[in-house]
């Protein structure tokens, strides 16, 4: 196993490579499981921890806000003070928050947890960005497909795994599950996970963490709450528009730092900000199919299109989905190699609004809606295997992370988002069924159409994004390096070099 201080992974490629693609794959994936890992038990939380519906729903909402925060800070992070030590802090967060929600009982540790559980989705840039740096060439697109994919793998398989652990244990045995995967992340990352030096020296820009964590919080607050509140009610639009302000605050005072959090000039190439657009919609369109269709398949018969599974066999239908973007990891690495990361990322959103096509026709048995679900997320494996290469190709070595980092971020909005409209789109187009007021297939429909334009809009915005080269890259970063008295031997230097070694992409 590869020693702390790995020499072979100071320059270039490290020492045991496939071992630490298995260890950053699997515990990304663990991280991503937390997304999905209450979502069986729900509708029971308000009685297991004796709150009211409102205030359970939270549970949910504290992981995804902390995970929105999560990933561009420790993106930076990484950048500033190298990539293993955020990891294993990862871990451990990870491992905290699964103790205290395993042994809680009430609103408040659960919450706390839960918070916690999300603040560890950090790792997945973070190692996005770590197996880019130090995999072999042939490996290196197959490595960030992988890491990628486990975004939207995570929540897929974790729906049927906690279902029916839900189902036949207590509701406390899911996070002491989680806990056991902790233990084994810190595990593996501290034996495993080569030491790799920063790739940028300065300090962590405190106040500007601070205010992005406030206007992303409040944005996604005022978004995922608008349904339950209000979309005119004065705490969805105090939340929406405060959070816009405070974001607007953020990039004029980002721009004016030395060292900021997130560098908005690169952020502003036009490669980066189309890829950041390309991941909102892509994020939508993955996060919609995971809404809509477990609801059509648990819809009571009565309803006429409904197809009455249970969780567990809804979440089992959806599985293959899961499963599909791991398998389509090989062929987008090749996809990557051969055509380069804009035209692999068109293709992925095409795939995933063929998906949604095929939805809008087919819903009259569950393999039907299990083939649309698998077409779809095969478009998102081979978008979400092009998207932090298209961030990594574009931008200098010494940002790679916290880039990295905001695009994971911009998916997770464009997850709120898509919750946000499904739900809107649902309760407005509903039928009286058995004393209850249900979408109607029309609802389910418009829903699928929803999906289907947003990987076409992403396709588009795609190939709007002209390619860069190895030598723009290094000059860009060369300019924005020269202002500050930093040295330029060392670490930095060597990943400079390095960058500008890669062949572009398209």
């Amino acid at each position: 196993m590869p020693r702390d201080t790995d020499v072979a992974g100071a320059r270039g490629t490290a020492r045991h490579p496939i071992a630490i693609l298995l260890v950053a794959g699997f515990s990304s994936l663990c991280a991503a499981l937390m997304q999905s890992l209450v979502i069986p038990i729900q509708p029971a939380l308000p009685e297991m921890l004796g709150t009211s519906g409102s205030n359970a729903a939270w549970v949910v909402t504290a992981t995804l806000l902390a995970g929105g925060v999560a990933m561009p800070v420790s993106g930076k992070l990484a950048d500033l003070y190298g990539r293993k030590p955020v990891l294993v802090v990862s871990a451990l967060i990870l491992l905290l928050g699964s103790l205290i929600c395993a042994l809680g009982d009430s609103l408040a540790p659960v919450l706390v947890g839960r918070a916690l559980q999300g603040f560890a989705m950090g790792y997945i840039p973070v190692a996005i960005s770590f197996v880019r740096e130090v995999m072999p060439p042939h490996l290196r697109n197959t490595a960030v497909a992988g890491i990628s994919a486990t975004l939207g793998v995570g929540g897929a398989l974790g729906l049927p795994i906690a279902a029916w652990i839900a189902q036949s244990y207590d509701w406390h045995a899911l996070f002491w599950l989680a806990s056991v995967l902790a233990v084994i992340m810190v595990v593996a990352t501290v034996v495993v996970m080569p030491h790799r030096p920063a790739a940028q020296s300065g300090k962590l820009d405190v106040i500007g963490a601070l205010g992005m964590a406030v206007g992303v919080v409040a944005l996604l607050v005022g978004v995922s709450k608008g349904n339950d509140w209000g979309w005119t009610s004065p705490a969805t639009l105090g939340a929406i528009l405060g959070g816009i302000a405070v974001l607007l605050l953020w990039g004029r005072f980002e721009i004016g730092q030395k060292n900021p959090l997130v560098d908005l000039r690169t952020s502003a190439r036009r490669p980066i900000l189309l890829t950041n657009i390309a991941a909102l919609m892509a994020g939508f369109g993955m996060m919609a199919q995971s809404i809509v269709v477990p609801q059509l398949l648990q819809a009571p018969d009565a309803t006429g299109y409904g197809l009455g599974q249970t969780m567990l066999q809804a979440g089992l239908w959806m599985a293959p989905a899961g499963l599909m973007m791991l398998a389509f990891t090989p062929i987008s690495s090749r996809m990557l190699t051969r055509l380069g990361g804009r035209i692999t990322l068109a293709t992925g959103m095409f795939v995933l609004a063929s998906g949604y096509l095929v939805a809008f026709f087919l819903t009259d048995a569950p393999w039907q809606l299990m083939l649309a679900s698998c077409i779809s997320s095969a478009g998102v494996g081979i978008a979400y295997a092009a998207m932090p290469t298209l961030i990594m190709e574009n931008s200098p070595a010494s940002e790679a992370g916290a880039g990295v980092g905001v695009n994971a971020l911009m998916r997770s909005m464009g997850t709120t988002i898509a919750g946000a409209v499904m739900a809107i789109v649902l309760t407005s187009i509903t039928t009286s069924a058995g004393g209850m007021e249900l979408p109607t297939v029309t609802a389910f429909k418009v829903c699928f159409a929803l999906g289907a334009a947003a990987g076409l809009g992403a396709a588009v915005v795609t190939l709007f994004i002209k390619r860069g080269t190895p030598k723009q890259l290094a000059a860009e970063e060369a300019e924005t390096s020269a202002p500050s008295a930093e040295p330029t031997d060392g670490p930095a230097r060597t990943q400079q070099a390095h960058a500008a070694e890669e062949p572009a992409l398209p």
